[in-house]
């Protein structure tokens, strides 16, 4: 493995994006001595930072080695129930507390995606960023922290939703009818728009599942 210079970035947090941007996938095995030489770090932070990561069972042990985990069925629709309602309080809170120019980099963001819907995996990455500037307009640092959560769980989801025919456009303009409601200050639209907007993703992801 080629290695990444790090000195600012610790091994869980170089561990943890690489699984969220899909580097590690669900199944694959991960060895101590070829983490320490990718991200240029000693072992004994990579071996911390893995029992971190399997404590909150992102990784899982097969025999003696440790891998990305996979959610099964009722997981994945434990973690979506719970994905849905906390996404639409972050979406109601932001249609309260937003400032004027977080509303601006959100109407931004919708803007600039129409750019990447040819491409599902920058357009999936752009989802996460939008997704994020909505808990951070949130303002309440708690409901951050337990969505921080939900979304790493997500990461392993082995495909995105994004990637279904059709399914980016929709995306989009689900995105444009939260920013709207936000924009408004309309606190229930914005709940309720954004928990649709998590409600369809599933539904295509329940259709991809049973497609494969």
């Amino acid at each position: 493995m080629s290695q990444v210079k790090s000195p600012n970035r610790d091994a869980y947090s170089l561990i943890l994006e690489a699984i969220d941007v899909g580097i590690f996938k669900p199944g694959d095995r991960l060895v101590e001595s070829d983490l320490a030489e990718r991200f240029g770090v000693s072992r004994t932070p990579i071996r911390e930072a893995l029992q971190r990561l399997e404590t909150q069972s992102l990784l899982a042990r097969d025999g003696r080695s440790l891998i990305v985990s996979s959610l099964d069925h009722n997981q994945m629709a434990e973690l979506y129930v719970v994905r849905t309602e906390l996404e639409g309080l972050a979406a109601r809170l932001a249609a309260r507390h937003a400032t004027s120019e977080e509303v601006r980099v959100l109407q931004d963001m919708v803007q600039e995606d129409q750019k990447l819907v040819e491409d599902p995996s920058a357009l999936a990455r752009a989802n996460r960023r939008f997704h994020k500037q909505i808990h951070l307009a949130s303002h309440n640092r708690y409901l951050v922290q337990q969505l921080d959560l939900v979304h790493r769980s997500m990461a392993l989801m082995a495909t995105t939703s994004i990637a279904v025919e059709g399914r980016g456009e929709d995306t989009l303009v689900e995105h444009q009818a939260i920013v709207d409601a936000i924009a408004s200050r309309n606190e229930d639209g914005a709940y309720t728009a954004l928990r649709n907007h998590i409600s369809q993703a599933f539904v295509t992801r329940l259709k991809q599942d049973a497609d494969t």
